[in-house]
């Protein structure tokens, strides 16, 4: 398979698991766009260490960071963009599905309340604090990605190929889903 794929959704959907499944089902290489961030921080001097640290105060900080230096995700996102239109790439990325024109796209969709729970088993953390965690990602950027690129994150999906909602869904099963929706779009 040449085409790459990307998953986008709001922060603890589910689209690491997913990725990586994918990945492992149709022979492709996996890249997170937050990984690839992460190194960004840590040319910064932050420590990005641990699949939660997005959650933590020290992540909090270097968004706050990106919110005032637009050029993080610019340079992020044309490194991305290039590794997926190269091809045979799964991707996670908040961005990307409105940036590239070919492959296929898929928006993993979940209530605010599903993504809580997965928080806070993943993270192991209270409900409150999970909950807090997920609206402040999901509304900052929001707020970064409307004003870069004048989308709108979690509202305008017209440019995805499919819609998949992970409520009640195990990661299997969402895997499974997902494999079915890519092989129709191959």
């Amino acid at each position: 398979m040449t085409k790459s794929i990307v998953l986008s959704g709001p922060p603890a959907v589910g689209k690491t698991t997913v990725a990586k499944g994918l990945a492992e089902r149709f022979s492709l290489k996996y890249l997170s766009g937050g990984d690839v961030l992460k190194e960004m921080a840590r040319d910064e001097g932050f420590d990005p260490t641990g699949d939660d640290w997005w959650d933590t105060e020290d992540g909090m900080m270097f968004l706050k960071k990106r919110e005032e230096n637009s050029n993080f995700d610019k340079t992020l996102d044309e490194r991305l963009i290039k590794l997926f239109n190269e091809g045979g790439m799964v991707i996670t990325s908040y961005t990307l599905p409105w940036l590239v024109k070919d492959g296929v796209k898929i928006w993993l969709d979940g209530s605010h309340e599903s993504s809580t729970k997965r928080m806070q088993n993943r993270d192991d953390m209270s409900s409150d604090e999970a909950y807090q965690i997920t609206k402040t990602r999901y509304d900052k950027n929001k707020a970064l990605y409307k004003k870069l690129y004048n989308f709108d994150f979690g509202q305008d999906k017209s440019v995805f190929d499919a819609i998949i909602n992970t409520d009640n869904l195990s990661a299997q099963q969402v895997i499974d889903l997902t494999s079915e929706t890519v092989k129709k779009f191959l």
